[in-house]
């Protein structure tokens, strides 16, 4: 390995200067580390073999470091907790979780963990693949949305991933752009997804973190039965999540808003999001977005499981069908990015089109007002028939008053136990939430 004298970034072998500096690369074993008083671990070996060579991200739980293998001799990323984090023995137990589940996925489109170990200041340390990108987070932040192309390739690569996952009936339950990884490539995005340490294991026998009813996940991206912490959701609350995050992806906007973690959770529960073709896309050269995609992501934000889309290889099919692509996610996960954009751009004119006669038949709406300025036409009399002999005449209507209104089963409101009913439930999930704080990379 090499690395830049400047800033302390390791390469491999081959590479000659550093990009952010433009400093010519010296071997890495000739370039110390600075110490720092206000963070004793650079420049130190950690676990025999880890040498600290810069603080790459801080988050709430942890920080992470850009760290050499000397035994390997290899990058990696080390993320070390916390001293008020490594006393919850919880917390803790999610990071072991986090090495122990990459263990049984090694796969190309999950983020390998090689190491986890108890430090002697009574730390813990997660080491894992060092990887070039941004988080799809970061990359929202910066681009506002992303193209479809780009989406179709990333959707496709993480359903590759989490079926994997969900053969092994693991279920992620915290998907969200922030452990979404963009490693790019000269032909497109290559996906990693990360953090496993809030898996759910639907095994049988396996190992429960959770305690009953409580939830685990972030609320913009949680299915109704994740919000209301059920013991009984499986791989489909991720094929929800997963839909939230290509909402967002396109539109620049989350499918369901609020102020805070319960009104977010309430819309939820009780709000359908709006069609993305309908809205307005934060930044002009955004591709437009198509009708068929409307119908996709309305099944994948169906309420009842049974309704939703069942898997996240179907819906990445779907999503991709949506904008005009044959074949399947297994294949467009490796299509070069600029290829997809063709193949879309050629159909999307289409696609956008169909729109046309949904707004002809709202401009000939019969039912739609009449014109104010516009006389109304003279009544056509109707025939009346002539009266019988000695009939009758007929009663007129006896009057009702709103009591009335009520007892023929026309209530003046929503039923209470409506409200009752919901505000059980929303004070169930709300007041049982644990949310899951990322470790910012």
């Amino acid at each position: 390995m090499k690395s830049c004298p400047t800033c302390r970034r390791l390469y491999p072998d081959d590479a000659g200067f550093c990009p952010v500096d433009g400093i010519e690369l010296r071997p890495a074993a000739d370039v110390v580390p600075e110490s720092d008083k206000g963070d004793p671990r650079l420049g130190r070996m950690l676990a025999e073999r880890y040498q600290i060579r810069r603080v790459v991200a801080d988050g709430g739980m942890g920080r992470v470091y850009e760290a050499l293998d000397i035994t390997e001799n290899r990058r990696l990323a080390l993320k070390v907790l916390h001293a008020n984090v490594a006393r919850d023995s919880v917390a803790v137990e999610r990071f072991k979780r986090e090495f122990e589940i990459s263990r049984l996925l090694p796969h190309e489109h999950i983020v390998e963990v090689y190491d986890f170990q108890k430090l002697p200041d009574e730390s813990y340390v997660l080491v894992m693949d060092y990887l070039e990108g941004d988080e799809l987070r970061n990359t929202l932040k910066r681009e506002k949305v992303i193209r479809p192309e780009r989406v179709v390739r990333m959707l496709s690569q993480l359903a590759i991933g989490l079926d994997e996952a969900h053969r092994r009936n693991l279920i992620h339950r915290d998907l969200k752009p922030d452990n979404i990884f963009l490693c790019g490539t000269r032909e497109g995005d290559v996906i990693k997804l990360l953090d496993f340490g809030s898996v759910k294991d639907k095994s049988e026998g396996a190992k429960k973190l959770t305690v009953m009813g409580t939830t685990i996940g972030s609320p913009y991206y949680m299915s109704p039965e994740q919000a209301q912490g059920l013991d009984t959701l499986d791989a489909r609350a991720d094929v929800w999540a997963l839909a939230a995050i290509t909402y967002e992806a396109l539109t620049g906007q989350v499918p369901f808003k609020g102020n805070n973690g319960p009104s977010i959770l309430l819309a939820i529960l009780t709000e359908d999001p709006k069609p993305p073709s309908v809205l307005k896309l934060p930044v002009e050269q955004a591709a437009a977005i198509p009708t068929t995609l409307d119908d996709v992501l309305e099944e994948a934000f169906a309420k009842n499981v049974a309704m939703r889309v069942p898997t996240v290889g179907s819906l990445a099919d779907r999503v991709g069908q949506a904008y005009g692509l044959s074949g399947s996610h297994r294949d467009w996960a490796y299509t070069p990015v600029q290829e997809l954009a063709d193949r879309i751009n050629a159909e999307l004119p289409g696609l956008l089109a169909r729109r046309a006669p949904n707004v002809a038949a709202v401009e000939t709406d019969p039912f739609a007002e009449a014109d104010p300025f516009k006389a109304p036409a003279a009544p056509v009399p109707i025939p009346q028939a002539p009266p019988i002999p000695g009939a009758m005449a007929p009663l007129p209507p006896p009057a009702m008053n709103t009591s009335d209104f009520q007892a023929a089963g026309v209530p003046k409101g929503p039923p209470l136990w409506i409200f009752v009913a919901l505000g059980l439930v929303l004070l169930s999930a709300v007041t049982t939430v644990v949310i899951t704080l990322a470790l910012r990379r």
